[in-house]
């Protein structure tokens, strides 16, 4: 994702990174040349109508493009807004279950077993972003989590859940060492389920994209229509066909392309979440909490922009 500070509204203007424009620039050259192409054969080339130069046909098919990418949009968002939802329940439950681990045993914990179990809550959101990435996880958790766990870590198919487990793990090993009670033991568990929901809830979206028929549908709609808009437009409007044209076209696949973008929350494109940064955030709570140096983090008001 691209991460950057509030611009000015005039540099919103020239906003090259993080925009889509990058990726779309050869689908509007092409967009270009068929407008070109529909000027010269509206001026030179065909002494026939081509019974193109009404704008209605197009009024109608583009009103009933845009309310289908209003859909396509909003559901994407929707996916996308709940995936930083999620995140978001995992820094809450993650504070929740230090202040725990800090202040509800029956006596202080060994400073040992505060640094295991902290360990491992602050390496399952590096855990689940290799997951949802499908990425190698070896480098962020074997610098957070000593050797046995990082092995048995490793060894598994699903590396947040297994995480997760050891700390199910670590609460019933305080208990029946009669570090903390039963009621506690609800309490961690209530917190532990939290981060179990994250964790599948990541994995259904990640798992469930939207219906292929209906981004087909939508996407060859939307390719029909610019490359017959030059057509409907040069009657009208002329030597100015390719601007408008052009134009056009780069609203609604502009519109298309986020769509992508944000179907797909997880990945690494410049508007997916920002998952680096989330993680690291998530770790350098928990580091505050125990009063521990932060983190350091980036900011986008250190540069122009920020890969994440």
């Amino acid at each position: 994702m691209i991460i950057r500070p509030h611009l000015h509204w005039f540099r919103m203007l020239l906003a090259w990174r993080g925009s889509v424009l990058p990726q779309l620039l050869p689908r509007l050259s092409l967009i270009f040349c068929i407008a070109i192409l529909a000027v010269a054969a509206h001026d030179h080339l065909l002494p026939i109508s081509l019974n193109l130069n009404t704008t209605a046909p197009f009024s109608l098919i583009g009103i009933a493009l845009a309310v289908f990418l209003g859909f396509r949009n909003n559901a994407s968002y929707d996916r996308w807004w709940e995936a930083r939802k999620l995140w978001g329940q995992l820094l809450n439950d993650t504070r929740s279950l230090i202040r725990q681990v800090l202040t509800l045993p029956n006596n202080p914990l060994p400073p040992e077993e505060i640094k295991a179990f902290t360990a491992a809550l602050s390496a399952l959101p590096h855990a689940l972003r290799h997951q949802l990435r499908k990425s190698d996880p070896a480098e962020d958790l074997g610098a957070r989590l000593p050797t046995p766990l990082f092995d048995r870590v490793m060894a598994s198919r699903y590396k947040p859940a297994t995480l997760l487990l050891w700390l199910g793990e670590w609460v019933q090993r305080q208990a029946r060492a009669g570090a903390i009670d039963p009621m506690t033991v609800l309490a961690f568990d209530r917190n532990l389920n939290g981060l179990s929901d994250v964790i599948g809830g990541c994995e259904r979206i990640m798992s469930t994209p939207l219906p292929f028929a209906y981004s087909v549908m939508i996407h060859r709609t939307v390719y029909f229509f610019c490359a017959s808009l030059p057509f409907g437009l040069v009657d009208s409007i002329g030597i100015f066909t390719p601007v408008f044209a052009v134009f056009v076209a780069y609203t609604f696949m502009a519109h298309e392309a986020i769509a992508s973008q944000l179907e797909e929350p997880f990945g690494t494109d410049d508007n997916d979440l920002a998952l680096n940064m989330l993680s690291a955030s998530i770790e350098d709570a928990t580091r505050d909490l125990l009063g521990e140096p932060a983190l350091d983090l980036p900011t986008p008001e250190a540069e122009d922009y920020l890969r994440d």
